[in-house]
């Protein structure tokens, strides 16, 4: 195993290299003038721009001057030495800003992913004992409606209903101005924006966890277990059920960069200090290091997701083995 999961690392170099040089090359494809998006608003409003040469010499200190591949080059020896850059839009150091808002987000995340496993799993493995029955019915049909209702739209549905007309939760941050701050606040701040990513998950894995239920279920080690007077919740619990895993944990891992992909726009809608709200507005000022930095974190944690789903393949089944 140990070997196995440092091939996986080094093979993970080449793939975030490959991963950098798109980002950087299709943001800098991307219209728009970071020097430009550096100054005022009423400063452009009047016409008060600054004269060519001025802008020139702001895109010389900035780097912005040389070629693409020249700039990358450089992005690229600042990321080895472990500087992330110095942000366009702000003039603060990345690592800076990233720090208080790479906590919201993998908390907002974990707690999407804690409820799509929860509802998913719980949901699928309800569907296959009971199956053809009004439960199963039903929970297919919410999976789907699930599925087909995007994450804004739920989202707004959300506030609209527990926020604004029950007042149960918060409409927006991730605190009360103002208040304590204590563990039950930011537990209510972080409800809803966790319930709208989970159930989008969730509905994927009530799928997927119902189907590999119900195709071990009839397995012939199932039916010897049976025949030797197993209880109905040890056939199920104790022999299909790990058995079951395997194909879902490699759902799971694919849904992972749909969780963080969603909670750039559950964050936004939310107005949640997280790192999505924060690329939303660094892609609107074209901060390139800002945006590479985001990338690049998002980058590693999908890949290491994908790792974690391989070393859950051998710990869900001991006939696999990593040799």
């Amino acid at each position: 195993m140990g070997a196995y999961i440092s091939r996986r690392l080094l093979l993970a170099v080449p793939v975030l290299l490959l991963i950098t040089i798109l980002n950087f090359m299709f943001i800098h494809l991307s219209p728009g003038d970071p020097v430009l998006m550096m100054l005022p608003p009423e400063m452009i409003e009047r016409g008060q721009l600054p004269s060519e040469e001025q802008l020139a010499e702001l895109r010389r200190r900035m780097g912005l001057d040389q070629p693409v591949p020249i700039q990358y080059v450089n992005w690229l020896k600042e990321i080895i030495r472990g500087n992330l850059g110095m942000s366009i839009k702000y003039r603060q150091p990345v690592s800076d800003l990233l720090a208080t808002r790479i906590a919201p987000t993998v908390r907002l995340n974990a707690a999407a992913l804690a409820v799509g496993l929860t509802i998913g799993l719980g949901v699928g493995i309800l569907a296959a004992v009971k199956r053809y029955s009004l439960f199963d019915y039903i929970s297919t049909v919410l999976a789907f409606v699930s599925l087909s209702v995007p994450n804004f739209f739920l989202g707004l549905v959300f506030i609209y209903v527990f926020a604004l007309k029950l007042g149960w939760f918060p409409t927006s941050g991730m605190r009360t101005i103002g208040g304590s701050g204590g563990t039950l606040d930011l537990l209510r701040h972080l409800t809803l924006p966790a319930l709208v990513i989970g159930l989008s998950s969730a509905a994927s894995f009530v799928r997927y966890m119902r189907a590999s239920l119900l195709e071990v279920l009839h397995l012939d080690f199932i039916q010897t277990a049976r025949a030797k007077g197993a209880s109905e919740r040890a056939v199920v619990w104790l022999h299909g059920l790990r058995n079951a895993l395997l194909p879902v944990i490699t759902v799971v891992s694919l849904q992972l960069p749909t969780i963080i992909g969603g909670s750039v726009v559950v964050e936004s809608l939310f107005n949640y200090p997280g790192m999505g709200s924060f690329a939303i507005e660094a892609v609107f000022a074209k901060d390139f290091p800002v945006i590479m930095a985001i990338n690049l974190l998002t980058s590693i944690l999908v890949l290491a997701a994908n790792l974690l789903a391989d070393i859950a393949y051998a710990v869900a089944d001991p006939r696999i083995r990593y040799s």
